[in-house]
């Protein structure tokens, strides 16, 4: 039997309670069994890899509530660890909102992060964001804590205001965020270490901190984070982005030799695979 939302949220709480809990985004549920198995404490769930990856298309709004509860299902039935997931702007209006947290709590997800942005939102690390008023999305936020059936489901509120409107602007952002309601604070797109400090003294909460590749963060250490006082750290696309190189790679190597037989030390192997699966099988 694996453990509710509610447990699941219990046990997120207990871990932030004590350190920094570092979560890689799965791909799908044979990556989030891989990334329990390899004693992560909890899994993310990227709105990008799933735009990207399940949807083919680029993370700018397209998929819906119901292709994220089924990405996330999948991956609550096969593993027992917290799960968080991106549910972009919530999907609509305070109402809607609403709902992706109880349709996300049936899934088995512990806790889930809505932006300020306006719809269709864009990659926070790109240019020509909008926001929508502080205001209307504290609304949102009032009416996604108001949802939750389980106080410890963590609802965290990101803000994309770093790079629209300005740092301070960031800073009043969160700190009305967490007034309407949110359990904790997602500062997107921050650019120096030094902002990440200076965030995590301005904003007293629970903090997340995005470790994501090629975008406008430097590269910081869990222990940096850690020591600023972030208490999650999510590498969102890494996975994604290692697994399509070497995909790419090997389909390089396919069409070039007509064969795999050089690239099966680079694979996980027929009996790797049914371990993970935890498959019963004489088969070797």
């Amino acid at each position: 039997m694996t453990p509710s939302s509610a447990e699941r949220s219990d046990r997120l709480r207990e871990l932030l309670a004590d350190h920094t809990v570092v979560m890689p985004g799965a791909l799908n549920a044979l990556s989030a069994r891989l990334i329990e198995r390899l004693a992560f404490e909890a899994v993310y769930v990227s709105g990008a890899v799933l735009s990207n990856s399940v949807g083919g298309v680029p993370d700018v709004g397209l998929m819906t509530l119901t292709e994220l509860e089924t990405h996330c299902a999948h991956m609550a039935r096969v593993t027992r660890i917290p799960i968080i997931a991106d549910a972009d702007t919530g999907f609509g209006g305070p109402e809607n909102a609403a709902r992706a947290v109880r349709i996300l709590e049936a899934a088995g997800v512990s806790g889930m992060h809505i932006e300020d942005q306006e719809f269709p939102k864009r990659c926070g690390h790109l240019e020509d964001k909008t926001l929508v008023p502080a205001e209307d999305f504290c609304e949102k936020i009032a009416a996604a804590a108001a949802a939750k059936t389980s106080e410890d489901f963590l609802l965290i509120a990101r803000t994309d205001a770093r790079n629209v409107t300005g740092y301070d602007d960031a800073v009043r952002r969160a700190q009305k965020y967490l007034e309407a309601g949110a359990d904790g604070i997602f500062p997107e797109a921050l650019q120096t270490a030094d902002e990440f400090r200076n965030f995590a003294q301005d904003v007293d909460t629970i903090l997340l901190a995005n470790m994501t590749e090629f975008g406008k963060t430097p590269y910081l250490t869990v222990d940096e984070f850690s020591a600023m006082g972030y208490n999650i750290v999510i590498f969102p696309v890494t996975l994604q982005r290692i697994a399509m190189k070497a995909m790419e790679d090997a389909l390089h190597t396919l069409k070039r030799e007509g064969a795999q037989r050089s690239l099966l030390e680079k694979m996980q192997t027929r009996q790797e695979l049914y371990d993970l699966l935890a498959y019963r099988t004489t088969e070797r």
